[in-house]
This record gives C-alpha cells, sequence and structure tokens, in this order.
C-alpha cells in the first residue's frame, strides 16, 4: 500500500467494497484523522460500470464543504480524474447502524427514536440545501460515541433538483421508495420512507419487505400492505406503529410531507412517555424539541440549537431550591422550560417567572462578571438549562451572536414591562 495518497498520509485500511477502498489518513496540514474513500480502479476501468462509478464520485466531491452539520459526514477534500477517484471526509470511529438491524443486537426503543431523530435533523438540513439523499439505509449511518449519529454517502444523491443525478442502478432496493423502485421522479419523500424502513429495523431487527430475489422485493415494496413494527415485537407502543406507518405510507402524499413533522412526532413519542424505559435524564430529542420550542432561540439555526445543547446542562429542579442567590458571583444564566419560579430581594417577593423565561444573563453582560441582585426560587417542579459564561465564549461566533441578540430582546422586553407598570401608576 502506498504510504501517501496527494498530501494525505495513508495509515491503514478501513474497510473494502465492490466499488471502493477506504483508508484511515492524516491531513498534515489540518493536523487530524480523515476517511479516504478511493475507487477501486478496474471499476473505473471497466466499459460499463466506469462512467456511472465516476458520476457518483463526482456528485458527491460537489458536496466539499457544504455539509456542514452534527449529523452528517464533512466532506472536506475530493479528486475526481480519469483513473484516480478518492473523496476525504471526516474520520468517525465507531460502526453502522448495521450492526442494531438484526435480532438480539437491538438498542433500546427510546435510543432508536432519539437517532432516528438526529436523522430527520440532518436530513432536512441536506432538504434545505437542495439535497435529497436517495440511498439512506443501516450502512449508510454511522454511531458517533454512545447516542449520535451521523449520515454518509451522498453519492446517489440528487442536488438541487438537478434530473442528471436521478441515475439508475444505486441503492438498495429494501430501503427504496415505492416512487423510486419504479423510477419515478423523487423528492424529499422519498428518504422519509427509507428512514421510516430504518426505524423499521431497528425495533424489530427485520425488513418489513424481504423476497428471494430483487424483483419479489420490489413486488412487495409496491403492492404488500406494510406490516406494523408491534406485530414483530409487542413491546412497541402504537405511537411507534404510527409513526412507521404514516413515514412509510405507499402513496407519497400520505407520508409525512415534511422533516419537521416527522421530527415532530418522534419528540412527542419521546415526552408523552410511551417507550417503556426508566427516565434518568433529558434525551437529546427532548432537549432540540424543548429548545426549538422557546421563543429566545427562534433565530438559532438547527446547527447552533445543536451546539447549545452539546454545551448546556440540564436539571430537574423540586419546589422550594434556590437556583441563585442575592450577592452570589454571577457566572451562568438560565432558561425555565417547564414549571414557575420567583424573584425576590430580602425575602420580599419582586416577580414571577415562567415557562421560556431566560433569567441571570444581566450578570455576565459586563466587562467582569457581577453579583446576582436577587434570589430566584422553584415554586413548583421546574426543569432548567444552564450555560455557563465559559462554554458560551467558547462557543461559535455565530451562536454568540445569536445569544447576545437574544440578550437584546430580553432586556427590550422587560423595559417595555418597566415603562408600562410606570405609566400605570
Amino acid at each position: 500500500m502506498a504510504k501517501k495518497l496527494g498530501k494525505y498520509e495513508l495509515i491503514k485500511k478501513l474497510g473494502e467494497g465492490a466499488t471502493s477502498t477506504v483508508y484511515l489518513g492524516r491531513d498534515p496540514f489540518a493536523q487530524r484523522d480523515v476517511a479516504i474513500k478511493v475507487a477501486t480502479p478496474e471499476i473505473l476501468g471497466d466499459p460499463d460500470k466506469g462512467r456511472l462509478y465516476s458520476h457518483l464520485f463526482l456528485n458527491e466531491a460537489s458536496l466539499v464543504g457544504k455539509l456542514n452539520h452534527p449529523h452528517i459526514v464533512q466532506i472536506y477534500d475530493a479528486v475526481v480524474a480519469e483513473k484516480l477517484c478518492y473523496i476525504v471526509m471526516e474520520y468517525v470511529p465507531g460502526h453502522t447502524l448495521e450492526e442494531h438491524a438484526k435480532p438480539g443486537h437491538l438498542l433500546p426503543m427510546d435510543r432508536v427514536v432519539e437517532l432516528i431523530f438526529k436523522c430527520t435533523r440532518a436530513l432536512d438540513f441536506a432538504h434545505r440545501i437542495g439535497i435529497t439523499h436517495r440511498d439512506i439505509k443501516p450502512a449508510n449511518i454511522l454511531m458517533s460515541g454512545e447516542s449520535d449519529i451521523k449520515i454518509s454517502d451522498f453519492g446517489a444523491a440528487i442536488i438541487g433538483g438537478n434530473a442528471r443525478t436521478q441515475v439508475s442502478g444505486v441503492g438498495s432496493p429494501a430501503y427504496m421508495s415505492p416512487e423510486q423502485v419504479q423510477e419515478e421522479s423523487l423528492d424529499h419523500r422519498t428518504d422519509i420512507y427509507s428512514l421510516g424502513v430504518v426505524m423499521f429495523q431497528l425495533l424489530t431487527g427485520q425488513l418489513p419487505f424481504e423476497g428471494d430475489t430483487h424483483y419479489k422485493t420490489i413486488y412487495q415494496i409496491i403492492n404488500a400492505p406494510t406490516p406494523r413494527p408491534s406485530s414483530l415485537n409487542p413491546m412497541i407502543p402504537e405511537a411507534l406503529d404510527d409513526i412507521v406507518a404514516r413515514a412509510m405510507a405507499k402513496n407519497r402524499e400520505q407520508r409525512y410531507p415534511t422533516w419537521e413533522a416527522f421530527a415532530h412526532d418522534l419528540a412527542q413519542a419521546v415526552r408523552s412517555r410511551q417507550l417503556l424505559t426508566p427516565r434518568v435524564d433529558f434525551a437529546d430529542t427532548e432537549k432540540y424539541a424543548i429548545l426549538r420550542s422557546l421563543p429566545f432561540f427562534a433565530d438559532f439555526s438547527d446547527v447552533e440549537i445543536w451546539e447549545v445543547l452539546r454545551f448546556s446542562q440540564w436539571r430537574h429542579v423540586q419546589p422550594g431550591t434556590v437556583i441563585m442567590r442575592d450577592g452570589e458571583p454571577g457566572d451562568f444564566f438560565c432558561f425555565l422550560a417547564e414549571g414557575e419560579l420567583q424573584v425576590s430581594k430580602h425575602g420580599k417577593p419582586l416577580s414571577r417567572l415562567t415557562q421560556g423565561a431566560c433569567f441571570g444573563e444581566m450578570a455576565l453582560l459586563g466587562r467582569k462578571p457581577l453579583k446576582r441582585s436577587a434570589d430566584v426560587a422553584t415554586v413548583t417542579d421546574a426543569d432548567i438549562v444552564i450555560v455557563r459564561g465559559e462554554a458560551l465564549q467558547k462557543s461559535s461566533e455565530a451562536c454568540r451572536m445569536h445569544f447576545y441578540q437574544g440578550f437584546v430582546d430580553v432586556l427590550a422586553s422587560r423595559l417595555a414591562v418597566a415603562n408600562q407598570r410606570l405609566s400605570s401608576n
């Protein structure tokens, strides 16, 4: 094996398929590990398939720098030449979801819902920049850590509605939508169907449609009723049956019309406590849904919401708990996700805070941290989101900008309320 490919140092082979080999490499300039997918020379020289696979590499190469989302494998670099094609991508250590799509290796239901939720957010991001993946399956979803995923392999994607990208002969029939197996025009709803199949398989360990031949599988996809996951696993609640059924509707007009609608139902299933798993903490699905619902975060992008989710702390708090004390240093601020709080000074009530309130930020807005000017305590059970000043300073520039804009809006709202009170006295 050559020790270098262009500027990249090759460390070891990670995997090999019929059309490409993937290596672990090192980018000496960016000082990071990368995954390098190299087209098999024989396939590029094949008179029948060479043009197809060159096209797929070119398709993926066109996405360099565009897929900047925490749940999509980033594409850093690409070389597409007549005799050499390779794609340089983010290296994700771990395994694919294939490992958890068979009996005996299934993940808990709450984990499945969380992973599928993250897929919906990633594919919504791709859809918003004009990309339909077209080959969603467990093998193209990488596990990153315990509960994160990254979607990979956009070679078969439809980009910008360009019919030129709708080449035939790619994709995995078992995960294809009825319109895809019939080679009809496609939109994002074909990915919604495919992700529904992945969810079915992660819940049951089986594919919904599987024949002895591709033809028999395709016939079932078009004609056979879609089974409910609970028919294979009676522990699956009705809510998840309904989500899979809608995602996999044969008529695309009856599927989820948007990724947001799909994600909403997944989040509702988590929040309704139907997944029969003990609650030990906030799931990422729930955290995302909460942040997205708070007015403060209305202008935050999807990527920035995930960033906040990562550096914030989340607490369930009982009534009578003091969150902030008068005179203490102010090195964090909070959002009230649920419940009611009392603001008081020397035991005298000043105001009540309700769901969505941002509080404690004033101590962080000066040139140096200030001390708290009041006590804040819970009146009811409450869910609190805590952001430390140090974490905010280390966040991305775009994320910080949106926080500061949010603080301005909060202060303007408070001034308006104060003026209204003064004018009424």
